[in-house]
């Protein structure tokens, strides 16, 4: 419980002795570009290949001539846009950006740079760490319309070049029985999950003491974390949200 309040007296400290917005707007769009831009071929790959290896599981396991093919493309989209695009993507995002961020300020920690930006005045949790919470806020949902979107395609481009159902098949399972409503949960939980991520791994490397070893054993924390936070989020979002 108390890592828990110093966690929570940690987010408070990041609205206490702002900068101006236009010092935010540049660090906002740096952290935009390190974590959106820089990610986008990650996600793509990976995304791309879930969906496909999740038509040929799918396909594999559809075994009853009573059940029609169209069925397939329906169930990977259903587990890519409950599951695999914002829940999946969000323990690589965590592995790849939180232990970044962890990295990062744990370093400037041990350096004293954090201790410097302090001695000028400066709220150093506020000017280090909110840009990148919102930029993650920001990037990640949009990462996740890139994977949801690349996973269908994956699994069209398997499935019509194997031979497991036709095109015309593959996009009206996408369309049978379609509710918007996963979509709203899907980005409600990404916008959840990109929060979790950038505070809980900020946090872990904003108050890093020690030298290197110290750092390497925050940024593990972080991700352990992280990852945790994101399971206990997603079975709370899908109790609250799909009943």
């Amino acid at each position: 419980m108390s890592g828990f309040g110093k966690y929570m007296i940690f987010l408070g400290s990041l609205f206490v002795r702002r900068e101006s917005f236009a010092t935010y707007y540049k660090l906002v769009l740096e952290e935009c570009i390190q974590i959106g831009i820089n990610s986008a071929l990650l996600f793509i790959l990976v995304s791309t290949f879930i969906g496909a290896v999740t038509t040929v599981q799918t396909a594999f396991n559809m075994v009853s001539p009573l059940i029609p093919r169209f069925v397939i493309s329906q169930v990977v989209r259903e587990m890519t846009v409950l599951e695999l695009a914002p829940t999946i993507m969000a323990l690589i995002y965590a592995g790849k950006i939180g232990s970044s961020m962890a990295g990062g300020l744990g370093t400037m920690r041990i350096t004293e740079q954090i201790d410097a930006l302090e001695v000028m005045g400066i709220n150093s949790s506020s000017y280090l760490v909110l840009p990148k919470i919102i930029a993650s806020v920001l990037m990640y949902p949009l990462l996740v319309i890139l994977a949801g979107v690349c996973a269908l395609v994956g699994g069209y481009l398997v499935g019509t070049v194997a031979g497991i159902l036709t095109p015309t098949e593959y996009v009206s399972g996408l369309r049978f029985s379609f509710n918007p409503t996963e979509i709203s949960f899907a980005l409600t939980k990404s916008f959840v999950f990109a929060f979790l991520i950038a505070s809980i791994s900020s946090f872990k490397g904003y108050f890093t003491k020690g030298g290197a070893l110290e750092v390497g054993i925050a940024t593990t924390e972080a991700v352990t974390t992280s990852v945790i936070s994101i399971l206990l989020a997603d079975y709370l979002l899908a109790n609250l949200l799909l009943r």
